[in-house]
């Protein structure tokens, strides 16, 4: 990588520790704050799910908006629109205005998503897209650290309401990257779509692939969206040892995206990797279901979040090199739109089931779905990414 390169990569990999470390904290705050003004825990979990499917909505359309006008300036908007809905979330004591702005700041999230990820696969080389991937999502997941430890520790001097338009403030971190972002049209030509979203689902890739994603993000998505208050409800936890319970979730994560950027640079077969990641978690969330206190809890997800981590890390590697066979930005759009549906339909689904029959029950049946459509993939006998389409990847260079 050039001088010039790696210095957009770093300015790029901090815009998204910034922008996920707001969004964990309102992932962390928001949570709570409905849940103080009388909603329910299927209330709680509708919250997220209406801003993740929101993103999904927004995921392949922001795609297209790259391609058509660059990256820079989809990045600048949407920071922009997740500032403005998180401050007006802090404004509000409505839990369906809370629905509102959840909606605004899934639109900001899945322009972020695609937007990112675009930066990254335009910067860096394709024999180091695994490492780049892997830093990209480290900083992502050191923003999961930063943004609920930070605002955990402010819970002990301010309200809800103040710590939520206090967090606002990371994301200036992100400007940098919204400079650095380059400003590149991948076309000249008007939004089309069928084109290239036609290249990319012929690919033989794409479907167990998608089958991976969904696995793997509809165990994660479902517990993570509960978490908050599973964390208060049935872990007996304070609200600020919550955030240290997902701050300790999200060192393990971050940790583990390094080293999985070099295995998934250098397997042979990359669905193994995800397979294994959701049978890991799936497992961990049943168990999850049955702890109380704060210890436990952290153990398991210190021994099993990498596992996931490293899955996604593989998934991330599958989406950037299908890109080559249609353009980048509908590729990553079609990414955030697959994750941002399975993120948001797992509280949906099972919800009712946390409502009524408690969290072990919903997150083990979560925890099955999972594994169902993980062996579906294995059947599959995929190897999703070890190549891109049209054009074989250099091997990797050991050492490198």
């Amino acid at each position: 990588m050039s001088v010039l390169e790696s210095r957009r990569a770093l300015f790029i990999y901090l815009a998204a520790g910034a922008s996920f470390a707001a969004l964990a904290a309102r992932g962390l705050l928001v949570p709570l704050y409905a849940h103080d003004l009388g909603a329910g825990r299927f209330e709680v979990g509708a919250l997220f799910s209406v801003s993740t499917l929101a993103a999904a909505a927004l995921s392949l359309p922001s795609g297209l908006l790259i391609d058509r006008f660059g990256t820079r300036r989809l990045l600048w908007s949407s920071i922009v629109l997740f500032g403005a809905s998180q401050l007006a979330t802090a404004m509000t004591n409505s839990i369906p205005l809370l629905f509102v702005w959840q909606i605004a700041g899934g639109l900001a999230g899945g322009a972020q998503q695609a937007a990112l990820f675009s930066a990254v696969t335009e910067s860096v080389p394709a024999n180091r897209l695994g490492r780049s991937m892997g830093w990209l999502t480290f900083s992502m997941q050191a923003g999961f650290f930063a943004g609920p430890s930070l605002a955990g520790v402010a819970l002990a001097l301010l309200n809800l309401r103040v710590d939520i338009a206090v967090t606002t403030a990371l994301l200036l971190l992100a400007v940098p990257g919204a400079l650095a972002a380059t400003g590149t049209r991948q076309t000249q030509r008007g939004l089309a779509l069928m084109a290239p979203l036609r290249s990319l689902l012929g690919q033989p890739a794409f479907l167990p692939v998608i089958i991976g994603l969904v696995a793997t993000t509809l165990v994660w998505g479902t517990v993570g969206a509960f978490l908050p208050i599973f964390g208060r409800e049935a872990l007996g936890l304070p609200s600020s040892q919550v955030g240290f319970l997902l701050a300790v979730q999200a060192v393990a994560n971050g940790l583990a995206r390094i080293p999985a950027g070099r295995l998934v640079d250098r397997a042979q077969h990359r669905w193994p990797i995800v397979f294994t990641g959701v049978i890991v978690w799936s497992v961990a969330a049943i168990i999850l279901g049955h702890l109380d206190g704060f210890w436990a809890p952290a153990l398991v997800m210190v021994v099993a979040t990498p596992f996931m981590a490293t899955a996604y890390v593989a998934i991330g590697v599958v989406f950037g090199n299908l890109s080559a066979a249609s353009t980048r930005g509908v590729t990553m759009g079609a990414y955030g739109t697959v994750l941002f549906l399975a993120l948001g339909t797992g509280p949906l689904i099972f919800g009712p089931l946390v409502q009524s029959s408690g969290y072990a029950t919903g997150f083990t049946a979560c925890a099955v779905v999972a594994i169902a459509l993980a062996t579906v993939m294995a059947a599959m006998n995929a190897e999703p990414l070890r190549r891109r389409s049209e054009i074989p990847l250099p091997p990797a260079t050991p050492g490198t």
